[in-house]
């Protein structure tokens, strides 16, 4: 079953996520930097939302990259991994294809191929859902890491004021 494709805003949202906590930002230093409201970069980091071409550029400066970094999907470890799989797939579905039509006399070994064809991008999805996992796994000791570092650094400000 073909993975569905990401939509522009998908990548435009997951790059900026994996921008701003790449730079150690929080959406609220991220929103103050590039002069936006909060509640609009969460929008867009949820896809929900698409920036004019000023809100791009202001963006692009605050992380610290190019604007059109925005919009490549290989710029986080799923869109590498999506991407990889994807070329991988098509260069076998090309030799495959190939073999196909030089064996159209035996039916055996077109069995054989395509039974093969069928376990390798199995084993390529099993690998492509293991390393998303483990990203997504990754990601989110990040984002708790991050929660109690700032809660620790909020609680020891009350203390230092008492």
């Amino acid at each position: 079953m073909p993975k569905k494709k990401a939509n522009i805003k998908e990548i435009l949202a997951a790059n900026l996520r994996y921008n701003r906590r790449k730079k150690g930002l929080t959406q609220e230093k991220l929103a103050e930097m590039a002069d936006m409201s909060l509640r609009y970069l969460a929008m867009l980091e949820l896809g929900n939302g698409f920036p004019s071409g000023e809100m791009l550029e202001k963006l692009s400066k605050a992380l610290d990259i190019q604007a059109f970094q925005l919009f490549y999907p290989s710029s986080t470890p799923e869109g590498a991994m999506l991407h990889l799989e994807q070329s991988i797939i098509a260069n076998i579905e090309k030799v495959v294809s190939t073999v196909l039509k030089q064996s159209e006399n035996d039916p055996s070994i077109k069995r054989e191929l395509e039974q093969l064809r069928q376990e390798i991008i199995q084993d390529i999805k099993n690998n492509y859902d293991d390393k998303l996992e483990k990203s997504i796994i990754f990601n989110i000791e990040n984002v708790v890491k991050m929660s109690v570092k700032q809660a620790v650094a909020a609680e020891f400000k009350n203390l230092k004021k008492r």
